[in-house]
């Protein structure tokens, strides 16, 4: 029987580690900006809404209780201007990292299958097309420039990771038109909407994307980077409501269910806007210190205008100033991670802590 394994590329954060060594044993310590990992504390009306439900003895629902759902919808409502919808257009996922990897397998997509991939762009969009089998078709323009041959599944992702980049409302649009007249379900990545620096980002659910209707669209969102939850594993999707009900049946089936104690705490979550931006004004000083340096430096930042990253270039290949960087304790992400497109850039999160980037500027200076 072929491996599963074999279908997929090699990790690519294994290669970082020589690396991550490197700047571990600079004096001082690392300042690891590779990840894009919270390190802020958890809002403390959420941490209250998950210790409130901790007494939690039965099984959750896979759709999320009542509440949960009116709270997204109600997020939705408010952020992302969508009108029209109810329960049956959402639906709460263990994290949008598992739904990314999992879902062309959950629709039931396999060989000879294809699934489009924006370059350069999150690993797990082309993982998930070769666990299922289908075949992966990176872009590096705009969607509506691929042949739709054989494609089942498309990818938007709007703030973009790695390069923080933001398409607009008549880009998303054409996206939109063009994915409904060729027959292909449009998955908008949207993690990073509430992270908008200099641009406003909008949302497919938008009815000046979409016409108010949400047919043959579905968005992805996370809770993880707004909220600091990446460790509670919280994300749902919206949008068509029969594509969302399939994949309930099939979640229901394999027992894909959020905790309960992450239910209550999301809901809560979802509901104050008062934390995101809180959260925001500290990624936002960060993001200008080390947008500082980094330009001080040498460097120049493409995009970036979303997201929590800065796409940065010395045009010179990623791994030269990995390398370089490493041995002054600052460890990026290369940009040879995200796809061709970014072989000459690095990747560098300012999530690590006001002490860290303090220091980083510091090195970089």
């Amino acid at each position: 029987m072929p491996s599963l394994f074999a279908r997929l590329p090699a990790f690519p954060w294994d290669r970082l580690e020589p690396y991550k060594a490197t700047a571990a044993a600079h004096d001082g310590g690392i300042v690891d900006l590779s990840i894009g990992t919270p390190v802020d504390p958890v809002p403390a009306l959420i941490q209250d809404a998950l210790t409130a439900a901790a007494n939690s003895p039965g099984y959750p629902t896979v759709w999320g209780t009542p509440a949960l759902r009116e709270a997204i919808l109600g997020w939705l409502a408010r952020r992302t201007n969508a009108a029209g919808l109810d329960h049956p257009n959402v639906l709460p996922v263990v994290g949008s990292k598992e739904l990314v990897a999992w879902l062309p397998t959950q629709l039931g997509l396999g060989p000879g299958d294809k699934v489009a991939c924006p370059q350069p762009a999150y690993p797990t969009y082309e993982v998930g097309a070769r666990l299922a089998g289908a075949e992966p078709v990176p872009y590096t323009g705009a969607v509506t420039d691929l042949d739709p041959a054989g494609l089942k599944l498309a990818w938007l992702n709007s703030p973009g990771n790695p390069s923080g980049r933001v398409l607009d409302v008549a880009e998303l649009r054409a996206a939109v038109e063009w994915a409904r007249r060729h027959g292909v379900l449009l998955l908008s990545d949207e993690c990073y909407l509430e992270l908008g620096w200099e641009a406003d980002p909008v949302s497919v659910l938008d009815p000046a994307v979409c016409g108010g209707s949400v047919d043959g669209l579905i968005a992805v969102h996370s809770l993880s980077k707004r909220s600091n939850l990446a460790g509670y594993r919280a994300a749902f999707l919206a949008g068509d409501r029969t594509v969302l009900g399939e994949l309930l049946q099939i979640r229901k089936h394999g027992g894909m269910m959020l905790p309960a104690p992450v239910q209550a705490a999301m809901t809560v979550a979802l509901g104050d806007d008062a934390h995101v931006a809180v959260q925001r004004e500290r990624y936002a000083a960060r993001r200008a210190a080390l947008r500082g340096a980094l330009e001080g430096r040498g460097f120049r930042i493409e995009h970036s205008e979303a997201s929590l990253y800065l796409w940065a270039t010395r045009d010179e290949p990623c791994w030269e100033t990995v390398a370089e960087l490493s041995k002054e304790g600052v460890l990026v992400a290369p940009g040879e991670f995200y796809g061709p497109p970014g072989d000459r850039f690095v990747r560098v999160a300012f999530t690590a802590t006001d002490e860290r980037v303090e220091e980083a500027v510091r090195r970089l200076s």
